[in-house]
């Protein structure tokens, strides 16, 4: 039986990507595009996505850009008829779309909750369960990927709402991944570290006045350390690998990876990382 997913040649084959004009979105977009794939990069600002378009478009690629944002009524629709529309269907969809917080749980709000979770986990959840549908009807053989984290898999102090939604799609896309076996549907979750990416500039102004945290001249947090620390063009290389060879999680940095491992296989020592994280 062949494998679940797209595999091998990417040439013409169809990307979507939410959260495309910046960051990861972004770089994931301009390496597939250097693969041959068509890319529909899809976010709320035009300016961005127009620039992304540019530049694959000047290096000999084919693109196109939505805008919307992922959280608002009938957007999975929009998007999905967008692409079909243009490209008759779509192979590929990285769920990339996405913010953090960081402030702790007990001075969030209801609306730091309701909102987090309406992109990180509800967006991404219907884009990734209707295009799983649009491939089935169609007898794609396709591919679904969601952006978690390395903090969905573990958490850390003033990162609860973040890490608990990155968490929620990492399991979504694991029973979806097994429910899908056997119908040329591949399902994989990202699991990047620190990105070198506007993502942290965004946290602080929604975590609200003093909360959020402090960045370096990069855009990265001064608590994160540089060994976790990586451009957005490593990750769009895995996601890019992993389009071409499927597998169920991508993992950006191997330290990441055994530190997980060893929080796994030893709860003391997370507890004792979380205790000095946690303190002032």
């Amino acid at each position: 039986m062949a494998r679940d997913g797209i595999g091998g040649d990417l040439r013409g084959r169809r990307l979507l990507i939410t959260g495309g004009g910046t960051g990861i979105g972004a770089a994931t977009a301009v390496r597939a595009a250097s693969r041959g794939m068509k890319v529909m990069v899809t976010g709320r600002r035009p300016e961005p996505l127009e620039a992304v378009v540019e530049r694959i478009r000047s290096d000999g690629g084919e693109a196109a850009h939505h805008v919307g944002d992922v959280a608002g009524e009938g957007a999975s629709e929009a998007i999905l008829g967008a692409v079909r529309s243009l490209w008759g269907g779509v192979d590929a969809v990285f769920a990339n779309a996405g913010f953090g917080i960081e402030k702790p749980v007990l001075e969030s709000d209801d609306e730091d909750l309701r909102r987090i979770y309406e992109v990180n986990v509800f967006a991404a959840v219907d884009l990734l369960r209707c295009s799983g549908r649009m491939m089935l009807e169609e007898g794609v053989r396709g591919h679904l990927l969601g952006c978690s984290s390395i903090l969905g898999k573990f958490t850390l102090p003033r990162y609860g709402l973040y890490s608990s939604t990155k968490a929620a799609l990492t399991h979504v896309c694991r029973s979806m991944r097994a429910e899908l076996v056997g119908t040329g549907i591949a399902v994989s979750t990202v699991h990047p570290v620190t990105t070198r990416t506007e993502f942290f500039d965004v946290a602080s102004r929604r975590s609200g006045a003093g909360h959020g945290p402090a960045l370096r001249e990069d855009g990265t947090p001064l608590h994160a350390p540089r060994i976790f620390i990586q451009p957005p063009e490593r990750v769009a290389d895995a996601v890019v690998r992993c389009l071409r060879r499927p597998r169920a999680e991508v993992w950006t940095s191997v330290t990441g990876r055994l530190a997980n491992g060893v929080f796994e296989l030893f709860p003391p020592i997370y507890d004792h990382v979380l205790r000095s994280a946690g303190k002032p």
